[in-house]
């Protein structure tokens, strides 16, 4: 007997429109869709997720059980574009309506995936990417820009690992959406503005994870131009390891969670602080060893007895010395002998190839007035006026002509 129709007096109960609903549905029996995969999660064995269909905006969730997901191709992920062989289920209980997979297959890159790997070669293309850009984050920085969402777990976990790590380290948090249409543009904003305080020496963009479809502002290109152009450093800690948005391209250091970016920002003072001892036990010590070093050196060389008795030096050249002073002092006396000698004898050859001895001997030297000498009678013709040069003095005379020839002086001729 069919059911009597519902009424304001008679309504039915819901059971009754949930089985109604659950027969209706399951006479539609199986059809195959196209559609692409925003969410993809594995639990139990079963696989959990949602299909989208950009061009009508219509989303529907689906399961696959373990016994289909190992007939299905072993890279379906999040962001593909598949067709699906699937069948509606109404679940009573719950009151959810899902589709229940039983063929998967590829048809191609979703649209999303598809543009957003487009952007990404197109920005990579441009350089936006290059490791030459990115910049080194500050040891200790003074003040900590944060770009979240409001009471999110992400700040928490960047303010408590922070503060755990860095007690006295300050933050200027701007508050932003993280999801949904204006997420770009706020958090584009937020940046800019912490850029443009001199204060803020690293910038830290924080969200909590999330489906691949919820990441998709981070991946927006104005969004990554803005992040090219400042001049702080940036760190995203989007939290997801699955996907990479192109926000991590982009910024100077990629954390994998909120609470990595802290450790990876905020120096651990504890750890410093070891470091600094360890410094300086490094120091002492080196320097202990370096005057150790130093004293023995010394102590070897006031040991020295060049050192510790200078005479010493004097003591044993003495001898050497004073040989070397006689030595010198007899080789100086054979010299001046020598040249007393050598001096007399050059001496009495110089007196005896002299004229001056010749005119000692009785000789003399007749000059013409104009002061030659008068060697031939043809030199000095009758009336010449001489001068005859003897060996104390020089005296006049006028020659008288040839004389006739006479005896010889004294044997000679």
């Amino acid at each position: 007997m069919a059911d009597a129709p519902a009424t304001f007096d008679a309504p039915w109960p819901v059971g009754l429109l949930s089985s109604k609903l659950k027969g209706w549905i399951e006479r539609l029996g199986t059809v195959w869709v196209e559609g692409e995969i925003t969410q993809w999660g594995v639990s139990g064995g079963n696989v959990y997720g949602k299909l989208k269909d950009l061009d009508q905006a219509a989303t529907v969730s689906f399961q696959i059980w373990s016994s289909v997901k190992a007939k299905l191709p072993t890279d379906l992920k999040q962001g593909d574009r598949v067709i699906a062989l699937i069948k509606p289920e109404f679940w009573i209980k719950g009151g959810s309506l899902t589709m229940q997979v039983f063929e998967m297959r590829h048809v191609g890159l979703g649209d999303l995936l598809e543009r957003l790997e487009k952007l990404r070669a197109s920005l990579a293309a441009e350089g936006l990417f290059a490791s030459s850009r990115k910049r080194a984050l500050p040891f200790l920085p003074h003040r900590i820009g944060l770009v979240t969402g409001r009471d999110s777990d992400a700040e928490k976990d960047v303010l408590r690992n922070a503060q755990l790590r860095w007690p006295s380290v300050e933050f200027r948090t701007i508050y932003a959406m993280v999801q949904g249409d204006r997420a770009a543009i706020e958090v584009a904003r937020a940046i800019r503005t912490l850029d443009a305080d001199p204060e803020v020496d690293v910038i830290i963009v924080a969200r909590g994870g999330g489906d691949f479809q919820n990441l998709l502002p981070f991946s927006d290109e104005a969004l990554v131009r803005t992040v090219s152009g400042i001049s702080t450093p940036l760190v995203s800690a989007i939290g997801h390891e699955a996907d990479r948005p192109l926000l991590d391209e982009v910024a100077d250091l990629r954390a994998s969670t909120p609470t990595d970016a802290a450790k990876r920002v905020v120096p651990d003072v504890s750890e410093e602080l070891a470091r600094v001892a360890q410094a300086r036990s490094r120091i002492r010590s080196r320097v202990t060893h370096k005057v150790s070093i130093e004293v023995d050196r010394i102590s070897a060389l006031r040991s020295r007895p060049s050192l510790g008795r200078p005479s010493w030096l004097i003591d044993v050249r003495a001898d050497e010395l004073t040989r070397w002073v006689a030595r010198g002092d007899e080789l100086t006396v054979r010299m001046v002998e020598r040249g007393e000698v050598h001096t007399r004898e050059l001496a009495t050859r110089v007196r005896a190839l002299s004229p001056h001895g010749t005119l000692a001997r009785g000789y003399s030297i007749t000059q013409r007035g104009d002061g030659t000498l008068v060697r031939s009678a043809a030199d000095a013709p009758e009336g010449e006026l001489l001068a005859i040069r003897l060996a104390d003095d020089t005296v006049g005379a006028v020659s008288t002509g040839t004389a006739p020839p006479r005896a010889a002086v004294g044997g000679d001729e």
